[in-house]
C-alpha cells in the first residue's frame, strides 16, 4: 500500500465527524444574524441535516454492496465539499437550511465508508489496528475542528464553514483509490465463513453501540449545566469537552496492545471504566472530579467503538461488510438525535431537575450492561473469544 492510499483512507476518517461543527459556534447568534428567522427555522437548521444523515448512511451501505463503493464515496465527497462551498455564500436562513440538508446527504454517503475502507484494505490484526487509528484520527479531528470553528466564529459567522472544504482534500486523495487493489481476505477469515449478514449478531451490535453512545452523550449535553451550577470557569467547559474527546481518541492508538492484554475482558473492563466515569459525574462538584470523570468515560468508550466496527465486519461476507457497518454507524446518529429527548423525558418521569440526575441514571444503565458483560463475557456481542482475530 502506498502512502497516498493510506492518507486517503485516513482523510475520510478525519472528515466524518465534521457535520454540524460549523454551525455550533454561531447558534446563539443566529437570531441576530437573521432577525426574521423563527425558532422553528433555527431548530430545523440543527436537526434536519442530522436526520438526513441516517437514511443516507444506510443508502450508501446498500449501494456499496458488492465492492461498488468508489462511485458512492466520490459522489458523497463531492456533495459534501460543494455544499460547504455554498455555505460560505449563504445569505438567508432558508438557503442555509437547504444547503445544510445537502451537506447531510453528502456526509451520510461518506460516513459508512470511513470504516468501510479500512475493512476493504486491511485484514486481521492489521484491520483492528487501523480501525483504532481511524477512530483516533476521527476524534482528534473533532477536537481540532471544534477549536478552529470556535476561533473563526469570532471573526465572521461565515468563516466556520471553511472546515467543510476539507472534503475537497479527501476528494483529491481518494482519486488514487480507484486503481488501488484491495486486500483479499485470508482463507481462514471469519468473513469468508459468512454467506450473508448474521442478522441476530448485527442487531446485538447495533443495540450495544446505541446504548454506550447514548450513555456517554450525557457528558456533552449535561456537563455544561454542572459547570454553571457550581460556578466554575466558563473556559473549563471547552477544556472538558476537549479532554473527553481526546480520551476517546487515545485507546485507538494502542488498541492492539489493549486487546492482547485484556482479551475476553476487554468490553467488561471498558464498560466498568465508563460506569465509573459517568457515575463520578453524578457526584462531581469540582473541576478535577469532572476532568477525571470525562477521562474515564472517554477511555472506556474509545476502546469499545473500534472493536464494535471490527466485529460488525466479521459477521458479513466481504461484499456486504460496508452495509453491515452502515446499520451500526446509523445508531450513533440516532443516539445523538434522541439523547436530549430521552434525558428530558426521564427528568419529567422522575420529577427532578437535578443536573446530576442524567449522569446517575446513565451510570445505572452502564452498571447493568457491565453485569451482563460479566456473565456473558464469552458471548459475541460483549465478549471476545480466541477466534476473533485472524493472525
Amino acid at each position: 500500500m502506498t502512502l497516498v492510499v493510506l492518507l486517503a483512507i485516513w482523510s475520510v476518517s478525519a472528515i466524518s465527524s465534521l457535520p454540524g461543527l460549523a454551525i455550533s459556534p454561531v447558534l446563539g447568534d443566529l437570531s441576530k444574524i437573521f432577525p426574521k428567522a423563527t425558532e422553528l427555522e433555527i431548530q430545523l437548521l440543527t436537526s434536519l441535516p442530522s436526520l438526513l444523515i441516517i437514511p443516507f448512511v444506510l443508502l450508501a451501505g446498500k449501494l456499496s454492496e458488492g465492492r461498488e463503493w468508489w462511485p458512492v464515496l466520490m459522489w458523497g465527497l463531492a456533495i459534501f465539499f460543494l455544499s460547504g462551498v455554498m455555505c460560505l455564500f449563504a445569505r438567508s436562513m432558508a438557503a442555509l437550511i437547504a444547503i445544510s440538508c445537502l451537506l447531510g446527504v453528502g456526509a451520510g454517503m461518506v460516513i459508512p465508508l470511513s470504516t468501510g475502507l479500512v475493512v476493504e484494505y486491511f485484514t486481521g490484526d492489521y484491520r483492528v489496528r487501523q480501525l483504532g487509528y481511524a477512530s483516533a484520527i476521527n476524534n482528534l479531528s473533532l477536537v481540532l475542528a471544534t477549536a478552529l470553528t470556535g476561533y473563526l466564529a469570532t471573526k465572521s459567522w461565515h468563516l466556520p464553514f471553511l472546515v467543510y472544504l476539507l472534503p475537497g482534500v479527501s476528494l483529491l486523495l481518494c482519486l488514487t483509490l480507484r486503481h488501488a487493489p484491495s486486500v483479499p481476505e485470508p482463507k481462514e477469515s471469519l468473513q469468508l465463513q459468512q454467506s450473508e449478514i448474521d442478522r441476530n449478531k448485527l442487531v446485538g451490535m447495533m443495540w450495544l453501540y446505541f446504548l454506550i453512545t447514548y450513555a456517554v452523550l450525557v457528558v456533552t449535553y449535561d456537563a455544561p449545566f454542572l459547570i454553571t451550577k457550581y460556578h466554575l470557569s466558563e473556559t473549563f467547559s471547552g477544556w472538558l469537552m476537549a479532554l473527553f474527546f481526546l480520551a476517546i481518541m487515545l485507546p485507538g492508538l494502542f488498541l492492539g496492545q489493549i486487546i492482547r492484554r485484556l482479551k475476553s475482558n476487554t468490553n467488561l473492563l471498558s464498560l466498568a471504566v465508563m460506569t465509573l466515569g459517568i457515575g463520578l459525574f453524578g457526584y462531581a462538584r469540582t473541576e478535577w472530579m469532572m476532568a477525571l470523570a470525562a477521562l474515564l468515560a472517554g477511555l472506556g468508550y474509545g476502546v469499545m467503538q473500534p472493536i464494535i466496527y471490527d466485529k460488525t465486519a466479521t459477521i458479513a461476507p466481504p461484499r456486504s461488510a460496508t452495509l453491515a457497518l452502515s446499520f451500526v454507524m446509523a445508531m450513533n446518529y440516532l443516539a445523538v438525535m434522541i439523547c436530549p429527548f430521552i434525558l428530558s423525558l426521564l427528568h419529567t418521569l422522575f420529577h427532578t431537575h437535578s443536573e446530576h440526575f442524567g449522569f446517575r441514571f446513565n451510570a445505572f444503565l452502564l452498571l447493568i450492561m457491565t453485569l451482563v458483560a460479566m456473565i456473558d463475557r464469552k458471548g459475541f456481542v460483549l465478549g471476545l473469544d480466541e477466534r476473533y482475530f485472524v493472525k
